[in-house]
């Protein structure tokens, strides 16, 4: 399986010459990179955003780095890979031990970074293909959307928040959740009270609507929510899961 198209990499790391030699490389290469220098905000960064690696520098000024990757690895799937010096083979250890998936000794090789981060991503898309990871999945993106699951937040391709009602966001994770497939009122009004949202038989036309309002270039001529006259509606868009 691929590598997801454009992946958001967060790096947490003090030194702001590293960041911006992350940030300009993975970015030369087709990822996304946002970047952080202690522990607040990488957790704040993980709330607002579905990240699909984190690169850790473990020695942060005032902070300890393996407990920062503990409690990373408890509260999310997202990949780690750990920075470290050339000497600290116990802290590479110990980090693999927590649950980090791969490390990275300093100074490196942006290209030996790239290779590293692409070989963490490609390992866990095909662990995302397995059932069981289903109710870890925190994220769709298509078409440049990213809908969060855990926040209910959509983000525009330009990168902007677009608001959402509880309906609104339910039926297009219910969308996401079956992309190109043609999906009938019913299974649209089944699939999004299993989130517990106000959306009723009646006005899944008028959701849809207004969803269509918020994302489509052009709301008169849907090419993303497609309507199959008497069956429902589909997304036409390749969606991707993030987990």
């Amino acid at each position: 399986m691929n590598v997801p198209a454009t992946p958001h990499i967060l790096i947490i790391d003090d030194d702001p010459a590293i960041r911006e030699l992350v940030a300009e490389y993975l970015g030369r290469n087709e990822m996304r990179v946002s970047a952080g220098a202690s522990g607040h905000e990488l957790f704040g960064t993980l709330d607002r955003a579905a990240i699909d690696l984190v690169l850790l520098d473990l020695r942060l000024p005032g902070e300890d780095g393996m407990q920062l990757a503990r409690q990373l690895r408890e509260r999310a799937t997202v990949p780690i890979v750990l920075l470290t010096g050339r000497n600290e083979e116990a802290d590479r250890v110990m980090g693999l031990e927590l649950g980090a998936d791969d490390y990275v000794t300093k100074p490196f090789s942006p290209r030996e970074l790239l290779a590293r981060v692409r070989a963490v991503l490609r390992r866990y898309q095909v662990q995302a293909t397995l059932p069981e990871r289903d109710s870890a999945r925190r994220a769709f993106r298509f078409a440049g959307w990213e809908l969060n699951l855990r926040t209910r937040r959509l983000t525009a391709p330009a990168g902007q928040d677009v608001e959402l009602s509880n309906g609104e966001f339910s039926l297009l994770s219910a969308l996401c959740r079956a992309p190109r497939r043609v999906l009938t009122r019913d299974q649209l009004l089944s699939m999004s009270r299993l989130h517990e949202a106000e959306v009723y038989d009646r006005t899944v036309d008028v959701q849809i609507r207004r969803l269509r309002l918020k994302i489509e270039a052009d709301a008169a001529n849907p090419r993303l929510i497609v309507t199959e006259r008497g069956a429902g509606y589909r997304l036409e868009a390749e969606v991707e899961s993030l987990y």
